[in-house]
């Protein structure tokens, strides 16, 4: 019976503990919205929109080049004895490079100097015996006949002279031409021969002089944006003074030396419809080498004012780029935006945006479009885009430690 009595009184136990934990159940899920509805609007930092004056620009692939390129020959035959130059290094105008062996040449200059001396001493000869012979022509005892071939002889002892001549300064030239030089300070490649192997006019480039300093930069714009600027121009094709150019580098880097406009071609290429231009940039210390494909930037000096707006606070989704504006009730808003150049760690608003607005710069992830925020007013560093805390931030982070 008491058993009996026990069992009855544990169901009525378990019934009444799975009423209480229901009622609190109940009682929790009334109480969450209420207390959602009093959590605080998350902090975020915000910005003010500026404006900045900015230029029409335009991005073009380009490719460096040297101003000036010799392939370095050998115009006689003989071995190299002498390489006088650090591949890869600069040199000198006028320095020696290559020396190849003088010695037949120098005996050949010697035979040529001989040649010249026998030339004139038949030379001298050939008059004095052309002079008797008039003189004996006019006495009458030689004939005409004999006369005329001392005519002849003097003639041709004077072009035997002339040729020898020749032949020394051709001696000389071959003698000049064992000694290569460069032509012009540059840089000089690698070499194609050591020292020992028998070279000619046969050869090849010994080796290759680029100038360094200064660099050409050539690119290519289509027909269309041509026509648009000979128009605007009234056909000036090489004006640099309008617009500023400048170069990004391969690694990202922009160039510090601005460049100027030096040339245009005379024809558009058919095939591709592009004309081929020019700048020219100075490259002091070397850094710009041929054959580097570049960025050239192109800005017009005629500026208007744009928006900008740090990179960092540029999102894109599947329609587009957009940024996160603070409303004047402090509600968050979504806003797509059409972007233009970037400027070290800013982007220019081309559209979708205006001065004097706020967006969101730091706690993106924290908001989302139609929820209300705690707007901390920043600043950005120009040069490196990082947040500077404002005097109220600064004290509201204190406060919160």
């Amino acid at each position: 019976m008491k058993s009996i009595i026990s069992n009855t009184r544990q169901r009525h136990l378990m019934s009444a503990g799975l009423l209480v934990a229901s009622l609190f159940a109940l009682a929790g899920c009334d109480q969450q919205p209420q207390q959602q509805g009093q959590m605080p609007a998350p902090a975020v930092s915000v910005i003010d929109v500026t404006k900045q004056p900015v230029g029409d620009y335009q991005e073009f692939v380009a490719r460096t080049e040297a101003v000036k390129t010799v392939d370095l020959r050998a115009r006689v035959e003989g071995f190299l004895t002498r390489r006088d130059f650090i591949e890869g290094e600069n040199v000198k105008k006028d320095q020696l490079l290559f020396e190849i062996d003088p010695k037949p040449y120098e005996a050949a200059l010697k035979k040529a100097e001989a040649d010249l001396a026998s030339a004139k001493a038949e030379r001298t000869k050939a008059v004095r015996d052309l002079q008797r012979s008039k003189d004996l022509f006019q006495k009458g005892h030689i004939s005409q006949a004999d006369l005329d071939t001392q005519t002849s002889n003097q003639a041709r002892a004077a072009a035997a002279v002339q040729a020898a001549e020749a032949g020394l300064e051709t001696a000389k030239l071959n003698l000049g031409y064992t000694r290569i030089h460069a032509p012009f300070a540059g840089q000089i490649g690698r070499a194609s021969y050591s020292v020992g192997n028998l070279v000619g006019p046969s050869s090849g480039s010994l080796a290759t002089l680029t100038t360094v300093d200064p660099m050409y930069v050539s690119f290519q714009v289509d027909e269309r944006m041509l026509v648009d600027y000979l128009q605007n121009t009234g056909g000036q094709r090489t004006d640099s003074g309008n617009f500023d150019m400048r170069l990004r580098l391969p690694n990202g880097s922009e160039y510090g030396q601005p460049g100027v406009f030096n040339f245009a071609d005379t024809q558009v290429d058919q095939t591709t419809g592009t004309l081929t231009l020019r700048a020219k940039f100075p490259n002091p210390h070397g850094i710009i080498i041929p054959g580097l494909y570049v960025t050239l930037m192109v800005e017009s000096h005629e500026k208007e004012e744009r928006p900008v707006v740090p990179q960092s606070a540029i999102q894109e989704n599947q329609s587009g780029r957009f940024v996160l504006v603070v409303t004047a009730d402090n509600q968050v808003e979504s806003r797509q935006v059409e972007m233009g150049r970037r400027i070290g760690p800013f982007w220019v608003v081309n559209s979708g945006l205006k001065a004097g607005e706020r967006i969101i710069v730091e706690g993106l992830q924290k908001v989302r479009p139609g929820v209300k925020v705690q707007p901390n007013l920043v600043t950005i560093d120009p040069e490196t885009g990082g947040i500077i805390l404002s005097p109220q931030t600064d004290t509201q982070a204190q406060q919160g430690n």
